[in-house]
């Protein structure tokens, strides 16, 4: 198993927030697809993915359908996506992704929480070579599907692991052959649950329980900021937090 799989199954248990929260971190992203490229899933691929990861997540069609309105709606909010990185306490890697309608305010909340708990905030790319940005896609298997014929398929349009799991198949590629691995899944019939951007860490810092502890409360104040969309560190997680 790569340690794409090995992250994946460390975090698969810790997306934080309930349900609303998922909701509400996915409707940004469609509104932000959709103000880009337009408010038709068939001319826009991101949103087409997006509405995909929205049926995964059993989000009610009456708001997607207002998180698409939203991107025409010239008194709603022009959400612009930022990222901010810096160190948490025991010198923690951290990468915060948000989507928000007014940076400052975002800038100031993040900066506060990094501050309060022993960390602090970056320059915006000062920590992108302690990560490997990703493409993550999860399709479902065919009767009889080879992975090995798969990944030989997928091989040329960026895919550089292939992982079952469970009752799906999980591929990671490169952030920037997100598009190209997207066309060869439609094109070839292959049916999308849901796809996604994740930030691999290269390496990992294991910590004691306490110090475990003040990090995982930064990471909750992140999680509970409406602007963060998304939030990704290089501490090692804990057995029991993996064990399946």
């Amino acid at each position: 198993m790569g340690r794409a799989f090995e992250y994946r199954k460390a975090r698969k248990l810790k997306r934080w927030g309930n349900m609303s929260r998922t909701f509400t971190r996915i409707g940004k992203e469609i509104t932000i697809a959709a103000k880009a490229g337009g408010p038709d899933p068939s001319t826009n691929p991101r949103l087409r993915a997006l509405l995909q990861n929205a049926k995964a997540a059993n989000m009610p069609k009456d708001t997607v359908e207002r998180a698409i309105k939203k991107a025409t709606d010239k008194d709603a909010g022009d959400y612009k996506e930022i990222i901010y990185e810096g160190y948490g306490p025991h010198g923690i890697a951290i990468v915060v992704e948000a989507a928000t309608d007014n940076n400052t305010r975002t800038v100031a909340n993040v900066r506060s929480y990094f501050n309060k708990h022993g960390g602090n905030l970056g320059t915006q790319g000062s920590l992108s070579f302690l990560f490997d940005h990703k493409s993550v896609f999860k399709i479902k298997p065919t009767e009889g599907m080879d992975l090995e014929e798969l990944e030989l398929e997928l091989i040329d349009c960026g895919v550089d692991e292939v992982e079952p799991d469970e009752e799906e198949i999980v591929l990671y590629g490169a952030f920037e052959d997100y598009s190209n691995i997207q066309h060869f899944l439609e094109s070839n019939g292959y049916e999308i649950i849901s796809s996604e951007f994740v930030r691999i860490p290269n390496d990992v810092k294991e910590l004691n329980d306490e110090q475990r502890a003040a990090v995982e409360k930064l990471l909750e104040k992140f999680e509970e900021d409406e602007d963060v969309q998304n939030v990704f560190h290089n501490m090692k997680e804990s057995d029991s937090d993996t064990e399946e």
